[in-house]
């Protein structure tokens, strides 16, 4: 008998014969093993790559091993993957709902009816988005927000605001009348009594917006450029002052541009020229073409691009009318050819994307390896949102939030 360790626990590896359970696969007798769950036959990506005819081992709910031996384990609750792949679970950084339901709506059963929408494509770990919204909305998602946090094993880990510090001429899909500069009175009692916020966008042309990104980055909050007509300069300091990410890359920003005779880099450029600076990309293959896509991953690569939705209600739902935001002041949108339109489909008012879609449009449209997709939707927006000790990889320690195809 071969003695092996699991995370301190020791196991007893019978030698290859016959099972009495499966006459096909040898056994695995762990002497301790209750709440053991062992995921087998399949193809495992883990951070140094594919692991075939591996297995992963799981108990209370975090990973205790992904080994390359395949043999079931006498008592473990186990699971045949049927030869498909284990990856981990998508990390969802920017979503506003689904399900017909948004995160606007502040109530916990909003909450949960778009969050289950999107566990059921592929989603584990999700940042709740409002769009931009009044103070008081602000505090009663945040309540639910927080409530939901404090359960055991929730996907919920924080609240995303985009918005409402914007340029109103970079609107797009938000509303006009909840947009201003950036206002200290607002945002430090807000922050003072909620811990639940992890990330506040903002366009950092806007007068206080350089204080804005300083105190929220000081608090550990990510500040993210967004609906923007910044230049260089603009970018640089924002980026000096906190701002290191980049807000549904390309949407709502403009790229290079003239003023009469003149030529001027746009924000694209301008982030693109700051290396360091990460973004995140609405891959449904509308939000941005094959070339732009390819174009982004070509000079940001994996490590620097997170993957996102920014789905809103009608994710999962039928074609037709359906409404952005609130549903007692939201903006009625269109959705058609798999993305929602502003209603004179001037501009795109949000996705209706899933995870998986995300995954898929990357991998067969822009021809990226589906090792470097998923890594997009997992492991770096994982480190982007600073989860990555327990989230965004297959890993001994790491929570058990995995996904199987």
């Amino acid at each position: 008998i071969e003695k092996r360790n699991f995370a301190n626990e020791k196991i007893n590896v019978l030698p290859p014969k016959k099972s009495v359970i499966d006459s096909h696969r040898p056994l695995i007798n762990l002497t301790i093993c209750d709440m053991l769950t062992q995921i087998i036959n399949a193809r495992i990506l883990t951070p140094q790559g594919w692991l075939k005819d591996g297995s992963v081992l799981i108990r209370d709910n975090k990973i205790l091993e992904v080994t390359n031996c395949d043999l079931a384990i006498i008592g473990a609750n186990l699971i045949h993957a049927k030869g498909m792949y284990i990856v981990p679970g998508g990390v969802e950084i920017h979503v506003h709902g689904g399900g017909g339901r948004d995160f606007m709506e502040g109530t916990e059963e909003a909450f949960r009816t778009a969050i289950k929408a999107h566990m059921q494509h592929g989603t584990t770990s999700i940042f709740p988005t409002l769009s931009s919204s009044t103070i008081p909305m602000i505090r009663a998602a945040a309540a639910t927000t927080e409530k939901m946090m404090a359960e055991p094993n929730s996907p919920v880990l924080g609240l995303h605001l985009e918005g409402h510090y914007f340029n109103m001429d970079m609107a797009g899909g938000q509303i006009p009348e909840n947009i201003k500069d950036p206002d200290p009175e607002e945002y430090i009692p807000l922050l003072e009594e909620t811990r639940c916020i992890k990330r506040w966008d903002a366009a950092p042309e806007l007068p206080g917006a350089m204080q804005f990104g300083k105190y929220i980055t000081g608090k550990g909050i990510l500040a993210s450029v967004a609906h923007t007509q910044a230049e260089y300069e603009d970018i640089r300091a924002a980026w000096e002052s906190g701002y290191s990410h980049a807000t549904h890359f390309y949407n709502a920003m403009p790229g290079f541009h003239k003023r009469r005779e003149y030529k001027y880099e746009g924000t694209v450029e301008s982030i693109y020229l700051i290396d360091d600076m990460t973004v995140e990309i609405i891959a449904d293959g509308i939000h941005l073409p094959k070339p732009l896509l390819q174009f982004v991953y070509k000079f940001k690569g994996a490590d620097k691009i997170a993957l996102c939705t920014d789905a809103m209600r009608g994710a999962g739902m039928p074609d037709g009318e359906s409404i952005l935001g609130s549903l007692a002041n939201g903006q009625k949108v269109i959705i058609e050819d798999g993305v929602a339109k502003m209603p004179d489909r001037s501009a795109f008012a949000g996705s209706v994307a899933t995870t998986n879609r995300l995954v898929r449009t990357m991998v067969q449209l822009a021809d990226v390896s589906l090792i470097n997709a998923i890594r997009m939707m997992t492991l770096t927006p994982a480190r982007i949102l600073h989860i990555d000790k327990s989230k965004g990889s297959l890993e001994a320690g790491k929570d058990a939030d995995i996904v199987i195809f």
